[in-house]
């Protein structure tokens, strides 16, 4: 399964993917009590995705997470980093760390490998901006849940107001006045320009 995975996305384009030690049935890394396989599980992955790569024309970056630091602690996660990076895992990614001290040494013992934080507001890692990381040693940081709280904020408060009103006015989106705007921004114009270079009709009264 990860050898396909592993092929696939490479045809596809794909620049990189994590691959982790949670069974399949896995829960956000910022919860408690997450399920792991065992260590040779997760490098039986992380080996199935390097000789995938290595079968298969074209590159992919492959970043090797562990969810044991909770459950197992420091050593047995880092150990089964480290063991990830000597089978040919690119990045390694070690999930919830708790403090900046632990995130440090951390970085310092995968080191020269790089190593990704993932930064998640109000989850178990402190919060750090993207100079703090890299001078901890961070190489790479990703925000997955960044558009998460804004997101529900904005809809919560739109089916507030339409409950409490029966209906939604357009305040509060800086830059959009009609359905357009957004068509806009998700490529109408493009798809336009598209259409006449090929000679399509589709766009020629308008939109």
């Amino acid at each position: 399964m990860v050898g396909r995975t592993v092929a696939q996305y490479m045809q596809a384009g794909v620049a990189a993917l994590h691959l982790e030690d949670q069974v399949v049935n896995k829960r956000c890394g910022h919860l408690k009590n997450k399920e792991l396989v065992d260590e040779d599980v997760f490098l039986s992955r992380i080996k199935a995705a390097v000789n995938s790569r290595a079968q298969t024309s074209g590159d992919i970056v492959i970043i090797a997470r562990t969810d044991a630091l909770q459950s197992l602690g420091y050593e047995a996660a880092m150990s089964r980093l480290k063991r990830a990076v000597e089978i040919g895992a690119d990045v390694a990614f070690l999930e919830g760390v708790t403090s900046k001290e632990e995130a440090k040494r951390a970085c310092q013992e995968l080191a020269p490998t790089p190593v990704l934080l993932n930064m998640v507001p109000g989850g178990l890692t402190p919060n750090m901006s993207v100079a703090e990381a890299k001078e901890i040693g961070y190489r790479v940081i990703i925000y997955p849940g960044m558009a998460l709280g804004p997101v529900y904020a904005g809809v919560s408060a739109a089916a507030k107001e339409l409950k409490e009103t029966g209906s939604i006015s357009a305040k509060g989106v800086p830059g959009v006045e009609s359905p357009k705007d957004i068509f806009n921004v998700c490529g109408l114009k493009e798809a336009i320009e598209f259409d006449i270079a090929a000679g399509g009709g589709l766009y020629i009264n308008g939109v």
